[in-house]
């Protein structure tokens, strides 16, 4: 695994100096995780955060009744828990693999170290700030686009454009992603199919022809 061209790559770190990416992948600990594997809970120590190279992790919080909230879907090549670093001691969210994941951790107490130095810090808030603004993005995003809306927009951000797809999620799993719940989304999907919009077996979909030139989602 060349951990310094997984870092490169990254939306996150691909901004920092060569010579702080190679910092960083000296301190960066390869892991993987099995489908269903809680990664950490809320309320844990937090003495990692993470990079998703392969694979999917959700995101959620659990109220005192026991329902979970899913925050995100984390994709290859997002970098998830860093408000350990500043903000929280303890995770404040519980991570969960939806798939077979294999991720970088990075140790808190040894990027806290790296932080020490001036370069490295300042271009690490610079990427800190980006993450916040989707943050902000993301509580927009359920608030202004109906269930349909988002339906199509988590399948395009997750999979890409294209007429067939191969979904690596339990429809639990897809319907709170996008904000819902199971039965709300097989209403849902039972509506798209009807319209002829789409097609969903087992865990095949497809897209009718043409069908995203239509639909003419922003970026």
């Amino acid at each position: 695994m060349d951990i310094v061209k997984l870092l490169q790559f990254t939306d996150f770190f691909k901004d920092l100096s060569e010579k702080n990416l190679i910092s960083l992948a000296k301190i960066c600990i390869p892991k993987t995780v099995e489908k269903k594997q809680t990664l950490f809970n809320e309320g844990n120590e937090g003495h990692s955060i993470y990079l998703l190279v392969n694979g999917g992790i959700q995101i959620f919080k659990t109220s005192k009744d026991g329902r979970e909230t899913v925050i995100k879907t984390i994709v290859p090549g997002e970098i998830f828990a860093e408000v350990i670093l500043f903000e929280e001691k303890n995770y404040p969210v519980s991570a969960r693999a939806v798939r077979k994941s294999d991720l970088l951790l990075i140790p808190r107490f040894q990027l806290l170290c790296l932080l020490v130095e001036e370069n490295f810090r300042n271009d690490f808030i610079r990427m800190l700030m980006s993450k916040q603004r989707y943050l902000t993005q993301r509580i927009l995003y359920l608030s202004a686009y109906d269930l349909e809306e988002r339906f199509f927009r988590f399948i395009k951000e997750q999979y890409g454009v294209r007429d067939e797809y191969t979904i690596h999620f339990s429809k639990k799993d897809f319907a709170a992603s996008i904000g819902t719940i199971p039965e709300t989304l097989s209403r849902l999907i039972a509506r798209l199919e009807k319209e002829g919009k789409i097609t969903w077996k087992g865990k095949s979909i497809s897209v009718r022809k043409g069908f995203w030139e239509e639909m003419e989602l922003d970026e």
